[in-house]
């Protein structure tokens, strides 16, 4: 089968290679599906500059998600899943060989069915994005009546995070650079949308929230967390969640911790691969419910074919998309 592998870090170009490798097989509780698109996260390419090949390892099939057809099934699932339209998630958390590739074997659980009339392209970008989203909106329980903030709203995790917000009844500020990522984050149903480059954004999100005054923010959602940290004390009510899943620029931010314990504030930290199997359950069940309902929906910025791989990750990397990249399995 076509695939692409890296055998040590470094960039797209200097270590992805693409060629053939031998079609996997369905182990017991295991499904095989042939690849129709993946899509590209931050995880994938951080793991392939930094994380080191686990021992006895000698290449990474990188791409935590994708989506395609249940071609073979392993011992123990049921054989009514031939043929399945899947959208799969950590796929090379759970198997060790991820979704570039033709072919991927994931757990039974991990390959979920994709409603009729969404598309391969769609599915391949709900994975990390969408049980991160969702996780980050309702890890601390129902959101009816409330007034989130989902900083960075037009990214793939804050669009979707939006959609599962506002579906759960509460109105959402959020926070966007350019004319461009606003369209996103309004077609994601945002309420209020706040230049984050403006002087005056904190007082501009405690007004658009319908308060008086400071700390109208009963959740942040918070795509930097070091980095918005001073914004989150500004707005966020007493007894107030701040939920984030990544903090980039700042990986070892300072805490304030009188001015937090005086909040009362929680902070939850949000990372897809070690949720719960009940919040995976949760956050796929209600994914896959807006997709049939049809309020969720994922961006997609960029399509580029298998053998454009390499262009396809410098692409995402760059930063300068708004939405998914996606790579076509032919």
């Amino acid at each position: 089968m076509k695939a692409a592998w890296y055998e040590q870090n470094g960039s797209a170009r200097d270590v992805l290679t693409l060629g053939e490798l031998k079609k996997p097989v369905a182990a017991p509780g295991q499904v095989l599906v042939r690849i129709h698109a993946t899509g590209l996260n931050p995880v994938d390419w951080k793991m392939r500059f930094s994380a080191p090949l686990p021992l006895g390892i000698t290449r990474i099939v990188p791409n935590q998600d994708g989506a395609g057809v249940i071609e073979a099934v392993g011992k123990g699932v049921p054989t009514s899943r031939l043929g399945e339209r899947v959208w799969i998630y950590e796929a090379l958390h759970s198997t060790g060989a991820g979704c570039a590739a033709e072919y991927v074997v994931v757990p039974n659980r991990n390959a979920v069915l994709l409603p009729e009339g969404i598309s391969f392209e769609t599915g391949a970008s709900l994975g990390v994005p969408a049980l991160t989203a969702h996780r980050c909106v309702f890890a601390d329980g129902p959101v009816k009546g409330q007034s989130i903030l989902v900083t960075g709203g037009a990214g793939s995790v804050g669009a979707l995070a939006i959609q599962f917000a506002k579906h759960g009844g509460a109105s959402v500020v959020t926070t966007i650079s350019n004319v461009p990522q606003a369209k996103v984050a309004r077609a994601a149903g945002a309420d209020v949308i706040v230049d984050r480059n403006d002087k005056d954004q904190v007082a501009r999100i405690n007004m658009l929230a319908g308060g008086v005054g400071e700390r109208n923010i009963d959740r942040v959602i918070d795509v930097a967390f070091g980095t918005n940290l001073d914004i989150t004390m500004r707005v966020l009510k007493e007894n107030g969640v701040t939920a984030t899943y990544s903090s980039d620029a700042e990986p070892e931010p300072t805490l304030p911790f009188w001015p937090l314990i005086r909040l009362n504030a929680t902070i939850h930290f949000v990372l897809k691969t070690t949720m719960s199997i009940e919040a995976h359950d949760l956050a796929i069940e209600a994914t896959s419910a807006g997709l049939r309902a049809g309020w969720l929906h994922a961006t997609i910025a960029a399509r580029f074919t298998f053998d454009q791989i390499v262009e396809a990750y410098e692409s995402a990397e760059s930063g300068k998309n708004i939405g998914k990249v996606v790579v076509l399995v032919p």
